[in-house]
């Protein structure tokens, strides 16, 4: 007798999912992937398969949709400016470089669900130990996002959508105290319902580098949430490559990482006001880069560069930091215009100092004095723009016993301050003059000013990302 296996048929989202996977497995398989499925997956989703609820939109943004449940991750690196900070906001050249801490990004989209009232978007800040989230439905009624604009421009965020991000947080009752958190929730939803519309997911930040402390941790923040979240919608694609850091980190082509770039420049523009845009570049591409009024010139340094950094736990406020010079450059137009010249010159010579090919010793040497003169007077003109701090100063003399030249780094007013070290302690593997620091120096800085010190390596490269 026949019988008959009743199976339901599947959802037009479960369709969809299947479909996608297809296509992924069809991407790793052939070296060369289908045009046609490359267009499909560029301009994924199809319209949004659940009805939308009386009085609002349906969630639809350009770039496909992962599957169910995959988690996307990115990370973005710290920098260290070696020369130009505060005078590349009024048009002079700086030269930074991106380090080997990181911050990083996950992204978890949750499944559209047919009860509005349950879709939510949660973040996790894993340092601070903070968890934060708005239902889906509250993001609309109050932020009215247009969620057809697409992700492949970036946008400025108005004074009304930050007004109307202001109001959410309000809700959160975020202490003044935490100006800084929220800064940067405000830059997250900005980005979150800029990019991804207001589809429920959930995004989790761990980070290995300190808050306000001028290794550029709100452009790393912002570098790897825009890169998470343009991965996700399918506007980000790997160039072919994975990073030689294993861990399945994978490369970003560089016209994505311009799109990277330029969304993060709008997170930090509502963190910090007016950014010179210096720390999102490095963040993106890595690297050592020359920043000059927008833009970038890749530097290329053949010899080992490793950095000495200290923190020194005194916090402080990167926007005021900002205004205050440009506050003191307006009382004294002249005398500061003639700082910033100054700063402008020693940037540019540390550029061609850093691309000098050094085949010996003698020649290497003489590079890292010469360096090492420009660092000093580099220090000297952010001490006339007011803006570094008696902890700096501290660090800068305890330093100097142990012949290592240190300067701050980014805002100053405290935070970090970077030294160099030498080619000859390189080459001694840090056993003569950086193991001296470390054990003689290290104990009188943590005793006064109870500082964190660290080793990093400059010059790696920028935003990758992976999927799990």
């Amino acid at each position: 007798m026949p019988f008959f296996i009743y199976c339901r048929p599947p959802s037009q989202q479960e369709v969809y999912v299947i479909l996608y996977e297809y296509l992924r497995a069809l991407r790793r398989r052939a070296s060369t992937f289908p045009s046609k499925a490359t267009r499909l997956l560029h301009w994924w989703p199809p319209p949004n398969p659940v009805a939308a609820t009386s009085g609002s939109r349906p969630c639809r943004q350009e770039g496909f949709v992962r599957s169910l449940m995959e988690v996307c991750a990115a990370r973005a690196p710290g920098k260290i400016i070696l020369a130009g900070e505060h005078a590349v906001v009024h048009g002079s050249a700086a030269v930074a470089a991106a380090i080997d801490l990181y911050t990083r990004c996950s992204l978890c989209l949750m499944p559209l669900a047919d009860d509005e009232a349950a879709a939510t978007l949660e973040l996790d800040l894993k340092d601070p130990g903070l968890a934060f989230s708005w239902p889906c439905g509250r993001l609309r009624e109050v932020l009215l996002t247009d969620e057809a604009a697409g992700a492949r421009e970036a946008r400025p965020c108005s004074p009304d959508r930050l007004a109307s991000i202001a109001r959410l947080l309000e809700e959160h009752e975020i202490p003044e105290a935490k100006i800084w958190l929220s800064a940067g929730l405000s830059a997250f939803l900005f980005l979150y319902t800029s990019i991804l519309g207001c589809r429920p997911g959930k995004v989790t930040v761990s980070s290995d580098l300190p808050m306000g402390s001028g290794l550029g941790s709100s452009a790393a923040f912002c570098v790897s949430m825009s890169g998470v979240l343009l991965t996700a919608a399918g506007v980000v694609t790997a160039v072919g490559g994975i990073s030689g850091e294993g861990m399945g980190w994978e490369l970003v082509g560089k016209d994505d990482l311009e799109l990277v770039n330029r969304w993060a420049f709008q997170g930090e523009k509502i963190i910090h006001g007016k950014p010179s845009g210096i720390d999102n570049a490095v963040s993106t591409f890595g690297s050592m880069i020359k920043f000059k009024k927008g833009e970038l010139t890749n530097l290329k340094s053949s010899n080992p560069v490793k950095m000495l950094i200290t923190d020194t736990r005194v916090g402080r406020n990167t926007k005021a930091l900002v205004a205050g010079v440009s506050e003191r450059a307006s009382r004294h137009s002249d005398a500061m215009a003639s700082v910033f010249n100054a700063v402008n010159s020693i940037s540019e010579e540390v550029s061609s100092i850093v691309e000098l090919a050094a085949n010996d010793e003698i020649a290497i040497t003489s590079k890292e004095e010469k360096l090492a003169e420009l660092m000093e007077m580099n220090q000297g003109l952010l001490q006339c723009m007011g803006v570094s701090h008696s902890s700096i100063e501290t660090v800068l003399r305890t330093t100097l016993k142990f012949n290592l030249v240190s300067k701050l780094t980014g805002a100053g007013g405290g935070g970090c301050s970077w030294s160099r070290i030498v080619f000859a302690a390189l080459k001694l593997r840090l056993v003569d003059r950086v193991f001296k620091f470390a054990k003689e120096a290290a104990p009188i800085l943590m005793e006064m000013l109870r500082t964190d010190l660290s080793m990093a390596t400059i010059g790696i490269s920028g935003i990758k990302y992976r999927f799990t």
